[in-house]
């Protein structure tokens, strides 16, 4: 199945120089991507939004219990 995986004999692999990067070896999947690119655009935006909040709440909690560590 292209772009998933690769048996190669050691001869392709002689014969691209035994340069071992997967791309070589699997090529592209034969599947077009439809997809609605401001629908997954402003999905993704949100969640990253999310993730940003949350990295400054784990912050906050992570200075708090600093303070508390008494060396």
């Amino acid at each position: 199945m292209k772009g998933f995986c690769c048996s190669a004999s050691i001869d392709r692999v002689r014969e691209l120089d035994y340069v071992l990067t997967p791309g070589r070896y699997v090529g592209l999947a034969d599947e077009e991507d439809d997809f609605d690119f401001k629908e997954r655009f402003t999905r993704l935006k949100a969640e990253f939004e999310e993730q940003l909040k949350e990295e400054t709440r784990l912050n906050a909690l992570i200075a708090e219990n600093l303070v508390k560590v008494k060396i």
